[in-house]
């Protein structure tokens, strides 16, 4: 294996990354919940895009299963946005 920026062996099956490694035990607890409720929205969101395509073949109306489709996925990507921002460590307090 090729050493990856000179300290490691690159692992192809490791979890979470190198921000997630070098993190400490409670921001990796932390962050695995994070992924933990993306993973639950994110099957909701599944469901309600099965559910939205079949309504939409079968020609119902399904304005508000798109409009909860949509809700669900903008929630993953604040939970995604907010699991970077602990995952680096990014606080406000910490800078005042």
């Amino acid at each position: 294996m090729a050493e990856q920026h000179g300290h490691r062996p690159l692992d192809h099956f490791a979890v979470g990354g190198e921000a997630y490694r070098r993190s400490s035990g409670p921001r990796q607890a932390v962050i695995e919940q994070f992924e933990i409720f993306i993973g639950f929205v994110g099957f909701w969101a599944f469901i309600l895009l099965v559910v939205t395509v079949w309504l939409e073949v079968t020609g119902q109306p399904a304005l508000w299963w798109a409009l909860g489709l949509a809700g669900s996925l903008v929630a993953i990507g604040g939970l995604w946005a907010l699991r970077r921002r602990v995952l680096r460590g990014n606080t406000h307090d910490a800078e005042h």
